[in-house]
């Protein structure tokens, strides 16, 4: 019987995923969970640049559980549900162009959960809000806030990476608010819906399914420089770009088959960058992610058989020693043999690497300051010229 009802849950998901196009290449996936010691009420306001502005119908999708592992899973672990919490209020308005705290008081709508402005949310559920009608301005952003309240313990899933966008928290009920006079800005702190989507009739849905690599981090602020973003902007609005990359996300989190892999099931094209994790703080042998991989590959075929699974070489992450030698023997796989049901394989590790025999190491001019391998935003400009190019000769 359940197995029935999430069925009849993920064909309710899959037509409004048809019928609604994801709004925004910025990655939602949760990697870490809210635990206080005491009960809270707290209101978070987001920006966020929108694929297409004007007037549109927005509609919301929840997932309340951790989608990847963060660290070694102390606290967060992939798959974990979330406890039981409050939506007090949530508004969408025109945010602008300033991105300082405040929003246009007369754009600002309500949005509902089944006529209702608040919801109780369970344990591992996900739902959708209704569908809220704003007109943006060209060249604003959209202005997410809501106040959640949370009695103690663990509550709200969400995604602690460093920023790429602009945002802000206060406590209290100040979600109708437009003033931004209370607000602090966050950090390591985004707190937002799974999924933005908006009415549209688009073409392939494309799934980004990575880690911090294809989350962006380390790019710019509200830059949009990372190479998914990029990469959508090429490939313009009929393509329907979900990015799902989450910070320190690993292979295994995916295998698992939970929460994560559930929206990656979304996708009629999923293209997979993993691997870094899993070979770094995982210690996963080259065996154990390419098996992990195959499985990934498996779980999405056998929920439909006509996904395109595009498959990314691990990129360079300055590895040495055995994780060196581990990275080389992955990528030589991909390259020759990749998992069964894989269409093809972008080799992103070529992109970034330095020369022979230094192939293992990202080129100095793609690495974030601090000589933090993640790569910059010329590297994502790179990455995307590369990967158009290829993706089109291939169409």
């Amino acid at each position: 019987m359940e197995q029935d009802r999430m069925q009849d849950k993920s064909a309710h998901d899959k037509a409004l995923m048809r019928e609604y196009g994801s709004a925004t290449v910025v990655s939602m996936a949760s990697n870490y969970i809210m635990d206080r010691e005491e009960a809270f009420t707290h209101t978070y306001r987001t920006y966020v640049r929108l694929r297409e502005q004007g007037r549109m119908e927005l509609r919301f999708w929840f997932s309340n559980a951790v989608d990847s592992t963060w660290d070694r899973g102390e606290v967060a672990k992939g798959g974990q549900p979330g406890g039981n919490w409050l939506i007090e209020a949530a508004f969408v308005a025109d945010g602008g162009t300033e991105r300082n705290g405040e929003v246009s008081g007369p754009s600002q709508v309500s949005v509902t959960f089944g006529g209702s402005l608040t919801r109780l949310v369970r344990p591992g559920e996900t739902f959708w809000s209704d569908p809220v009608e704003i007109d943006l301005p060209q060249g604003h952003d959209l202005a997410f806030t809501w106040t959640i309240a949370s009695g103690s313990g663990r509550s709200v899933p969400y995604n602690t990476e460093q920023m790429l966008v602009t945002a802000y928290n206060t406590p209290g009920k100040h979600a109708d608010e437009p003033e931004g006079d209370l607000f602090v800005p966050s950090e390591n702190l985004l707190v937002m819906p799974a999924w933005i989507g908006y009415k549209k009739q688009t073409g392939l849905r494309m799934v980004f399914f990575g880690d911090s690599i294809t989350q962006g981090v380390r790019t710019a602020k509200d830059g949009y420089e990372y190479w998914v973003a990029r990469i959508a902007e090429g490939l313009g609005a009929d393509y329907n770009v979900w990015n799902l990359g989450s910070g320190w996300a690993r292979a295994y989190d995916a295998a698992a088959d939970g929460a994560w892999l559930h929206k990656a099931k979304q996708g009629e094209q999923v293209l997979i960058a993993l691997g870094v994790n899993d070979l770094d703080i995982g210690e996963r042998s080259a065996e154990e992610l390419l098996q992990d991989l195959t499985d990934i590959v498996s779980i999405l075929k056998a929920n439909n058989n006509e996904v395109e699974i595009i498959l990314f070489t691990v990129p360079p992450f300055n590895f040495s020693g055995n994780r060196e030698q581990e990275w080389r023997k992955v990528n030589e796989a991909l390259r020759t043999a990749p998992p069964a049901g894989v269409s093809r394989v972008f080799d992103l590790a070529a992109v970034l690497s330095q020369p022979t025999p230094q192939e293992h190491r990202v080129r100095p001019e793609f690495m974030s300051p601090g000589d933090d391998p993640h790569p910059n935003g010329l590297a994502g400009k790179a990455v995307a010229e590369a990967f158009l190019q290829w993706y089109e000769r291939k169409l």
